[in-house]
């Protein structure tokens, strides 16, 4: 008989063992998690704190901004420290809470995703209809379902994977928990049930991808119908960025799950996953919030308050 040795702890080998390479790239990821930090922190909180943006539209982005937030704060400071120290360890049970957490908050970002298509394209192919489609009471209760049904669908996929120990190979080629890495080195019970839950997954994002798609060509139909040649400009300008950061998140996202399980390190893994983890919580705030007219009234507002604060204590 073999003897098994049960893995207690992963190496994350993600691209070069090179140290130049490694702090140059915890630098990269430092520099793109700050930016991230600031611009869902800054989003956030506008639409908390300032009351002309109460409304369904800005509840989503509020949301999105918040998923963003936490989505980012999952892997990155680990790849961060792991990069500047040297280190390449993680433990079994921070491997576990990564991909719990990012499962978790992956899921409700491509729900809330679809919601925001929706709502976009109510408000501009049935505006009269908006305000009784589009409820607080109906947003609350799909922001709700969202959360609740990331977190069912992530304990799934998480005790699934978890729920016998790994023998085979305790390397990771990623900087962080990757599903496809991590199941690539479970046991085989494992990796059929594994496997059968990502193809219905897979099923679930195309048809949510669908969803959005079809949203989308119904708002561009709508908007390349207007006779106003600003406000044509204006939706294409927010709706095109939007499409494009979405089919960046799906595709790559997809691509990882469903292609090859890379057996090295590579720059090309390396990028895939940063375009599903890392671009998305950096570029949506700009997206969704920096070129948003009203939440940049409401910076204005909001920085004018704090500013004219001191100077009335004094």
């Amino acid at each position: 008989m073999v003897n098994l040795t049960t893995i207690t702890e992963f190496i994350l080998l993600d691209i070069s063992s090179s140290w130049e390479i490694q702090i140059l790239k915890g630098l990269l990821f430092l520099v793109i998690y700050l930016g991230a930090l600031a611009g869902n922190l800054l989003t956030v909180t506008v639409i908390v704190t300032d009351i002309h943006l109460h409304s369904p539209m800005y509840f989503f982005i509020g949301n999105l901004s918040l998923i963003d937030l936490c989505c980012i704060s999952v892997s990155v400071p680990k790849s961060i420290v792991n990069s500047l120290t040297g280190m390449k360890s993680i433990s079994l049970k921070e491997c576990a809470a990564q991909i719990f957490f990012y499962i978790f908050f992956a899921s409700i970002e491509l729900a809330f995703l679809v919601l925001m298509s929706y709502d976009r394209y109510v408000a501009i192919c049935h505006p009269l209809h908006y305000g009784l489609t589009v409820t607080p009471h109906l947003c609350k209760q799909a922001a709700g379902a969202s959360w609740v049904s990331g977190l069912v669908y992530s304990t799934i996929h998480t005790v699934t994977m978890f729920r016998l120990p790994f023998t085979k190979s305790n390397v990771i080629h990623q900087y962080f928990c990757e599903v496809p890495q991590v199941l690539s080195i479970s046991s085989s019970d494992v990796q059929f049930s594994e496997s059968v839950a990502l193809g219905i997954s897979a099923c679930l994002v195309l048809i949510c991808f669908i969803i959005m798609f079809m949203s989308y060509i119904n708002i561009f139909s709508m908007v390349l119908r207007m006779h106003s040649v600003e406000a044509r400009n204006k939706a294409l300008s927010t709706c095109t960025p939007q499409l494009g950061i979405l089919l960046l998140f799906v595709v790559s996202g997809l691509i990882a799950v469903l292609g090859p399980v890379a057996s090295e390190a590579s720059l090309k893994n390396l990028l895939t996953a940063m375009f599903y983890t890392l671009v998305p919580p950096f570029i949506n705030p700009i997206i969704y919030s920096l070129r948003n007219r009203e939440i940049n009234t409401a910076l204005v507002r909001m920085f004018n308050r704090y500013s004219e604060f001191p100077s009335r204590n004094f």
